[in-house]
């Protein structure tokens, strides 16, 4: 995907590659800052018509990113590499979150719970 991104990308720097894999210039010459990176995040998340586009940020879908993958069975050095954490114990509060939503989980749904917390109970 990113060496078809590079040769889209050099159609508009006039064939010649570029030292960066976004830019904030059609024509390549200057890299895609932290700020222009955060509005584009910005306007695409109001043009997706999000309730609270405000709250949508790098970070956010960084997190995001890291949670559902690690929901979905990426082992925890595979993404420890992904996010490009130092040390796994910067990655392991993803178990973390994975565990206290196991645990309300088991709170909402299970059958002995004397107040259902679900609509499905």
């Amino acid at each position: 995907a990113i060496a078809h991104w590079q040769k889209l990308a050099a159609t508009y720097s006039g064939g010649a590659p570029t030292p960066w894999l976004f830019h904030a210039v059609p024509n390549g010459t200057k890299a895609l800052t932290r700020q222009a990176a955060l509005l584009e995040i910005k306007e695409a998340a109001v043009a997706a018509g999000l309730a609270r586009p405000d709250r949508v940020s790098p970070h956010v879908l960084r997190h995001a990113f890291a949670t559902h993958m690690h929901a979905g069975g990426t082992d925890l050095r595979v993404l420890q590499e992904l996010l490009g954490h130092a040390g796994i114990e910067t990655t392991q509060i993803y178990t973390h979150l994975d565990t206290s939503r196991l645990h309300q989980m088991v709170r909402d749904l299970h059958p002995l719970n004397e107040e259902p917390q679900n609509e499905w109970a």
